[in-house]
């Protein structure tokens, strides 16, 4: 800006400069060229007669003219003929000066004086008939015109400075205002480290900074999260492979020479391999399911959905497997994650019946939303633990398993993971007549309209 002001300062001040010098070239010559036109009328306008006089003539002129400020008239034939008008400072006092611009061979020109530059146009004239010769002359003090200039430059470069000052105090102001929400996001930034993520930036207004620091703390939220799946998995991790380290360590240590002895510490060491395997596997599942892609719903036929989830359970366990309720709608859901979650409901089924017990598996489709479910006729869920039956290492009471297995309490962990992926929720309630009812409630997009539930052939009402 002060490059631009100083530009902006000298082309103006060359443009006024420029201009004087026409003004004073232009006004010399028109006070010139009325004297001409007055000369080359000759006659005297108080008494009417011709002029016989030069110096009559240049004076007559001169009686009737108001010069600028630093004009100066006057004329010379036989002395110097000037007006009762003077400046400061006046060069007509000079005789030299007077000397130099009558006996000058040209029209124009410019002699110094004590005060500047002085401009003059001269004219010399001749009465008709007569040998006398003198002159007149328009003289401009250049130096004192171009003052004014600079006055008027300096006048405009000090309001222009204070105007640069105050601008750039103003400026100062708004950028501080402005990028306050910026110093914050690196602040926070600077703070912000694994521990301590819970800054956040606060969002004021609704223009681009205050989204900035919406979307700042988008990104501290996405990062908050995956650090407490992080965590979250290396907590379970901890806690839920401590036990079969230790019972694998445990055996090994204690492990003799004889044949049998090893054959059964390497059968026990086997299975909580397995176990472990199976812990990692429904762990890793947990994690993932914090992550925007773990389910990809798509349109999908509910009937063909149920009835391959029908097909898959019943290598489970030699149970009478029964299709409660199948509807004919088209829903958009993920197919894996969905089958998932019901054979996991439908295993957790067999631990809590005995052979040859009823399990039922059903799923309908209302305008909103669509319903999985699988019930079974064993001990049901005690009261106390309805609510928390879905968290994770929950196994609940386990006195109803049939068999002295206990899992690791995650599967319905992940059936819940899967259900709040598609934005729904699991639900558990005991049956009137024994055994539980666990359920899966998802919203859908139903892609055919019109469509109704109907119970499977050979299958009971839906309870």
């Amino acid at each position: 800006m002060l490059l631009t002001l100083t530009t902006v300062g000298f082309t103006l001040g060359a443009i006024l400069l420029n201009r004087v010098e026409h003004e004073v070239a232009a006004g010399a010559e028109q006070e010139v060229n009325e004297f001409t036109q007055f000369a080359g009328v000759g006659i005297d306008p108080d008494t009417g007669a011709p002029f016989t006089d030069i110096r009559d003539l240049i004076r007559t002129h001169l009686q009737n003219q108001y010069p600028n400020e630093n004009e100066l008239l006057f004329g010379w034939s036989n002395g110097l003929i000037r007006q009762s008008h003077s400046v400061v400072g006046d060069p007509l006092a000079d005789p030299a000066i007077v000397a130099a611009v009558v006996d000058a061979p040209g029209s124009v020109g410019t002699v110094p004086t004590a005060g500047g530059d002085m401009y003059w146009n001269k004219q010399v004239v001749r009465l008709p008939g007569g040998n006398e010769q003198g002159a007149f002359v328009s003289a401009y003090l250049v130096d004192r015109e171009e003052a004014e200039v600079f006055d008027t430059i300096g006048l405009i470069a000090a309001v222009s400075a204070i105007a640069l000052l105050f601008s750039c105090l103003v400026a100062w102001v708004v950028a501080g205002r402005i990028l306050e929400p910026i110093r914050w996001v690196r602040q926070t930034a600077e703070e912000i480290t694994e521990k301590r993520i819970s800054r956040r930036i606060p969002v004021r207004g609704r223009d681009d900074i205050a989204e900035l620091s919406r979307t700042f703390n988008d990104m501290l939220d996405r990062l908050d999260a995956a650090f407490a799946t992080q965590r979250q998995f290396v907590d379970d991790a901890g806690h839920e492979l401590r036990t079969p380290i230790t019972i694998v360590r445990g055996h090994l240590e204690v492990m003799g020479d004889d044949p049998e002895d090893r054959e059964e510490t390497m059968q026990v060491v086997s299975e909580e391999l397995d176990r472990m395997n199976r812990i990692v596997d429904d762990l890793l599942v947990l994690a993932r399911a914090e992550q925007p892609d773990f389910v990809r719903p798509a349109p999908t036929s509910l009937a063909e959905l149920t009835a391959g989830v029908h097909t898959k359970v019943q290598a489970l366990g030699d149970r009478r497997w029964v299709l409660e309720a199948i509807g004919d709608e088209e829903v958009e859901v993920d197919v894996q994650r969905i089958t998932q979650a019901m054979v996991q409901l439908a295993q957790n089924a067999v631990q809590h019946t005995a052979s040859g017990d009823t399990i039922r598996i059903g799923a309908i489709s209302g305008p909103d939303s669509a319903t999985f479910w699988v019930s079974d006729n064993g001990p049901g869920v005690p009261e106390e633990d309805l609510d928390v039956i879905f968290g994770r290492f929950s196994r609940g009471s386990t006195g109803g398993a049939q068999d002295n297995t206990v899992g690791a309490g995650l599967g319905l962990s992940i059936v819940a993971a899967i259900a709040h992926a598609h934005h729904g929720r699991v639900w558990v309630r005991n049956n009137h007549g024994g055994g539980a009812r666990f359920g899966i409630d998802v919203p859908v997009a139903a892609a055919a309209a019109g469509g109704s539930s109907r119970p499977a052939a050979g299958a009971g009402a839906h309870r």
